[in-house]
This record gives C-alpha cells, structure tokens and sequence, in this order.
C-alpha cells in the first residue's frame, strides 16, 4: 500500500476506520439492550440476581470482549490515520525546504 500516493492511503484506512468505529459504537449502543434481553430470558427473578447472573456469564464476557476488541481495532485505524496526516506533513515541509534551499 505504500506505493499509492499518502491521500489514497488515507483514504483507505478512513473508509476501514469508519467501518470499524460503526461497529464498535454498535456494539457500545446495544450494550444495555442485550443485557435486558438476556435478563428477561431468565424469567421471574429479581432484577439484581438476574443482571448478577447475566454479568457473570461467559455470554456476556465474550459480548464485552468483543466490545472492547472492537474498539481496539477503530483506535488503532484512527492511529493510523494520524501517522499518514503526518507522513503528508513532513512531505509537504520537506518539499518546501528544498524549494526554499533552491532559491538560495
């Protein structure tokens, strides 16, 4: 991917960093709703033993899991973004150095 020019990398990554963030805001966003669900699966129990319950599941460890990888995943694309801004920075200062230098 290095030998495209930095504003194609760039936007490649935003457009895998805008998928990945949707889908880590989803899984955020839905957090109490699937708690709910799973709590209401359980039927009559009191609601503080049922969300105990849900809390302690393995469904809910791989839900939270998967949240936080999600997560991971769009901060690190968002990481990379920032590094190719900075790449085209440099480029751009560098550039106008030696046309500075040139007309010395």
């Amino acid at each position: 991917m290095s030998n495209l020019p930095i504003s194609e990398q760039y936007r490649l990554v935003a457009k895998r960093y805008v998928d990945a963030d949707s889908a880590a805001t989803l899984l955020e966003e839905t957090k109490s709703a699937f708690l709910s669900k799973k709590m209401a699966a359980l039927g009559d129990m009191p609601v503080s033993r049922a969300e105990m319950t849900v809390k302690a599941s393995d469904e809910w460890y791989d839900y939270i899991s998967k949240m936080v990888k999600a997560r991971e995943q769009a901060a690190l694309l968002k990481a990379q973004l920032e590094f190719l801004r900075m790449k085209f920075m440099e480029e751009q200062s560098s550039n106008a150095t030696r046309r500075a230098e040139m007309r010395l």
